[in-house]
């Protein structure tokens, strides 16, 4: 993708570009972006769920406006889902095309081994590109003019999908054994994201560069929320954000992400609120909490939360 080197020629007209697609991009993530296109190299966006990881792959395609080709992973994921298939119903209706024309096909072969050497002209259409469904990684590989390809929750995957997924990485190649190694016409960017729900291979690290996107720090959220939510009053954001992350410092099964908290955001523009109560956060509490006993644990501190994000404006 050499064609789009204006657009990472520094760090700052990075930053610059992804805060105009409403996306906060730090220095660190601007660093990793800036490193991954000069060196070629995909990224591992490693952190919690909710944290932003998938939207900065959307917005570096809306960045570079490329098209964003996604790779959902799951348990059991293979070859034919991610990378071709081929079209098995064309190529029965080409066997039943050639099988009416097969008079026309040998005609003038004298002999058995005659006819079946004008067979075998044949041999090598039923894998050709026109027979071939390609999957996500494939499409990836053959966009002109580039693509972000996303490599969703890979860890998800099994580890001989992983061990799959190498050959794209480090050559951006892969192998088709009836049409053998197929060349990137552009090498896409890549991002392979990762919840940590297991340790990922060594091997897949090596080829990768490697971004953690933690929960932000109040001063950073308070800007995404004003960034994405630009209609929620200053005070209210400001409380808004000192009450998650209050929440994120107890003890819950799931803590609350960035989206939840930008959703949260919302509601409170659509119901006109002004300042943070008991009975608002009780009314909306499950737009940001998804477990009833999370939503008991944190009913008790409720009150001394509010008092404490009140004393911070």
């Amino acid at each position: 993708m050499k064609h789009l080197y204006k657009k990472f020629t520094s760090m700052e007209k990075i930053k610059k570009g992804f805060q105009d697609a409403k996306y906060i991009c730090n220095q660190q993530i601007a660093n990793i972006l800036y490193l991954a296109y000069h060196l070629e190299k995909p990224i591992i966006v490693e952190g919690p769920a909710g944290v932003g990881k998938t939207e900065l792959a959307k917005i570096m395609a809306v960045y570079l406006d490329i098209p964003l080709i996604r790779l959902q992973c799951y348990d059991g994921i293979d070859e034919s889902k991610a990378l071709y298939e081929w079209k098995y119903g064309k190529q029965l209706l080409y066997t039943q095309l050639l099988k009416d024309k097969l008079n026309d096909v040998i005609e003038g072969a004298v002999g058995f081994n005659a006819s079946m050497s004008k067979l075998h002209k044949y041999d090598d259409i039923f894998y050709s590109k026109q027979f071939l469904e390609p999957r996500p990684l494939l499409a990836a590989l053959q966009q002109e003019g580039g693509a972000v390809l996303l490599v969703d929750e890979v860890d998800k995957a099994d580890q001989e999908f992983e061990a799959f997924l190498l050959e794209i990485l480090s050559d951006f190649q892969v192998s088709i054994p009836e049409m053998g190694t197929i060349q990137a016409v552009s090498k896409p960017f890549v991002f392979l994201t990762s919840n940590n729900t297991r340790e990922l291979s060594e091997a897949l690290k090596r080829r990768c560069l490697h971004l953690f996107i933690p929960f932000p720090e109040p001063e950073l959220e308070n800007e995404i929320i004003q960034t994405r939510v630009p209609d929620l009053p200053s005070d209210l954001r400001k409380q808004l954000v000192s009450f998650i992350q209050q929440v994120r410092e107890i003890d819950l099964k799931k803590l609350p992400s960035v989206s939840e908290t930008i959703d949260w955001a919302k509601v409170l523009v659509l119901l006109h609120s002004s300042s943070l109560n008991q009975k608002l956060i009780r009314d909306t509490i499950n737009v940001f909490i998804k477990f009833e006993d999370d939503i008991a644990i944190l009913d008790e501190h409720i009150s001394s939360m509010i008092q404490k994000a009140k004393k911070e404006l």
